[in-house]
């Protein structure tokens, strides 16, 4: 048997749904914090089968979406500066920046952007360029952020000085607290993503569960992880309990990676951070401590934009808020679509729009 086979089982789908339509007696508004979760209720079409009191706003967790523009200019600086590799995931070959232009534009006239699986490819490719400079763009939450000081140790470690980090970090409890305070955004519950978890452990949870008085369930990405969540949160808030539910045990434990926690303190510290489509929120970001700053590749090529002005009339914002949904923004399926993207949340398969567009348009 498959490992994830239990929790696509066909009876135990149908149970779940039966007791979240037992509890489901008021309205809800419940959003799914991660991009793997939005992905997965998409692809398994879950939303169609929740009762009408229940409604999902689809959230911040998709690093890709979030990028702000100002990020993005600063990569395709870089991407165009001589003598220089850049090195990024892939889904961030086609993000636009402010203009349209995205670094996939540069990569067909011949600038050299590399794609890498793993952070730590771009050891070797330093290592075989030591006349060039390797920019790696590093994106991403606390699941991603450990790789990069994986990365960090090698290169002190192994004297790289041709390598250095775009750096694009976020932490989602804060995120998620600015996103409760929103008057645009009501939020009644959250499904928090199980993977972030097992990193940072549940005690942050509980603390924004308290100061949101929205409960919290913590899931995975399977159709009955989901599902399981959903009934958690749904049987609380009708309880009127702020409270967390650890409902993806068999990954997350209460204390989370504490190792990978205290490696991201020793390299990074919090900061604001503008998200895209959120604008700036309080200490909702991370940035190398002063003591590895040269490993900043906004400081060796001196390239750090303020800010831009976005032309886009994209709006992955509001959908991220639950002010509408995808089909509502008047570019979705139009001149917004996978091949021809007009904002982030269109290119990753984790964003909101892109999942919709693959899944729910048909």
């Amino acid at each position: 048997m498959w490992y994830d086979s239990p929790f696509r089982d066909s009876r135990s789908l149908t149970a779940l749904l039966r007791a979240i339509r037992r509890e489901a007696t008021r309205p809800i508004r419940i959003m799914e914090v991660c991009g793997g979760q939005t992905y997965a209720l998409s692809r398994y079409r879950i939303e169609e089968l929740l009762p009408d009191t229940v409604q999902m706003i689809h959230g911040p967790g998709c690093p890709v979406c979030v990028t702000p523009a100002e990020t993005v200019e600063e990569a395709l600086f870089i991407a165009r500066s001589a003598n220089t590799i850049l090195c990024t995931f892939g889904d961030m070959l086609r993000v636009p920046g402010s203009g349209g232009e995205s670094l996939l534009h540069l990569r067909t006239e011949g600038h050299e952007i590399r794609i890498v699986y793993s952070p730590l490819d771009t050891l070797k490719i330093a290592r075989e360029n030591p006349r060039q400079q390797v920019v790696f763009f590093a994106i991403g939450f606390e699941t991603t952020t450990p790789l990069y000081t994986l990365l960090l140790n090698e290169a002190i470690a192994t004297r790289l000085e041709n390598l250095s980090l775009l750096t694009s970090l976020f932490t989602l409890p804060a995120a998620i607290t600015h996103l409760t305070r929103d008057p645009d955004c009501k939020i009644d519950a959250l499904l928090a993503a199980g993977h972030v978890c097992s990193i940072t452990g549940i005690g942050e949870y509980r603390q924004l569960a308290r100061q949101t008085g929205c409960p919290i369930a913590i899931t995975g990405f399977e159709p009955a992880d989901l599902l399981y969540g959903i009934y958690h949160v749904v049987q609380l808030h009708a309880q009127g309990r702020a409270e967390v539910v650890n409902a993806y045990s068999r990954a997350v434990a209460p204390q989370g990676n504490e190792q990978a926690r205290r490696e991201t303190s020793r390299f990074f510290t919090p900061c604001d951070a503008r998200w895209r489509g959120l604008g700036t929120i309080a200490g909702s970001g991370l940035k190398l401590r002063p003591a590895y700053e040269q490993y900043e590749a906004q400081n060796r090529f001196h390239c750090a934009i303020n800010t831009v002005t976005d032309a886009s009339p994209c709006r992955a914002g509001e959908i991220m808020k639950g002010k509408i949904s995808p089909r509502e923004c008047p570019l979705f399926g139009r001149r917004c679509t996978p091949d021809s993207p007009q904002g982030p949340s269109m290119v990753s398969s984790e964003g909101a729009c892109a999942s919709f567009y693959r899944y729910r348009t048909t």
